[in-house]
């Protein structure tokens, strides 16, 4: 599966750092895209949304807060995203309400115990 981490980072403290290595050990194609570019076991951190014949993702797993997601929310609503992940700290209501609007799946999760459980 395809999946945008929206808010990567290149500390290993963080959540967004550990869920990027996760999906790549389960065989999810990943897109990295934090605020600042960098690295995580190989994987470029990119600072754009990736271009539509590059990289499509299925699925976004957020990792910023709301007001850091005001920058993205036209390419969240536009793109042929199917689910949003919201994990603990990001939740945002009106996007929640905005993305359901357009038909997208809206979970208020935790990427990586979904994917310690199979959930993902």
């Amino acid at each position: 599966m395809n999946v945008l981490v929206l808010g990567a980072s290149s500390n290993p403290d963080r959540y967004a750092y550990r869920a990027a290595l996760q999906l790549q050990q389960k065989g999810h194609s990943c897109y990295l895209l934090g605020l600042k570019p960098g690295e995580i076991h190989g994987m470029s951190i990119h600072t754009v949304w990736p271009k539509q014949e590059d990289f499509v993702p299925d699925t976004v797993t957020l990792y910023l807060g709301p007001s850091a997601q005001t920058v993205w929310v036209e390419a969240l609503i536009g793109q042929g995203i199917r689910r949003v992940i919201f994990n603990p700290g990001t939740e945002n209501p009106p996007l929640e309400e905005a993305l359901h609007a357009v038909g997208k799946e809206c979970l208020q999760a935790c990427t990586l115990v979904m994917l310690a459980t199979g959930t993902f």
